[in-house]
């Protein structure tokens, strides 16, 4: 007599959780309303999750402001209206502002960009290192600790 015996199988579940949506080389994304192009975002290579963006080296422009800002990086992170910036940050505004930092923390809505770490900010032919940086781009506000600053000076006839 033979007795056969069936063992269960011991299926594992897999949830996938995160999982990209989309797997994009080398794009431009373009962002527009009633008024017209607000953003453009380029990058070599993006992950679209369900909420957010991985974009490596990321060039972002802001159309939507009364002054036109650029925004460049090796990494970001993009997430609602928060777009968060790492690896050879740079930030350029079309009046002549600009700021290099090792990351860049900036909320679309708001104009608002920050950082934790070392900054070196031009203007002209001025220039301002410091730590910490937060800088309003609707108000032209820049507040930071430590700084030195390098300035020209017009002389006067």
């Amino acid at each position: 007599m033979i007795f056969v015996f069936f063992k269960p199988l011991d299926i594992k579940k897999q949830e996938f959780i995160d999982v990209p949506l989309l797997n994009i080389d080398q794009f431009t994304m373009y962002e527009f309303d009633l008024e017209g192009l607000q953003t453009v975002m380029t990058g070599k290579h993006t992950l679209r999750y369900s909420n957010r963006y991985i974009v490596d080296e990321i060039y972002f422009k802001d159309y939507s402001k009364d002054f036109i800002s650029s925004m460049k990086a090796d990494k970001a992170l993009y997430k609602g209206d928060i777009i968060d910036l790492e690896g050879n940050v740079s930030y350029s505004r079309e009046d002549g502002l600009a700021f290099v930092s090792p990351t860049l923390h900036y909320d679309t809505q708001t104009s608002i960009a920050t950082t934790s770490d070392k900054f070196i900010a031009y203007k002209g032919k001025s220039i301002m290192e410091g730590k910490t940086l937060k800088y309003n781009s609707k108000r032209n506000m820049l507040h930071s600790k430590n700084i030195v600053i390098k300035y020209q000076l017009n002389e006067g006839k």
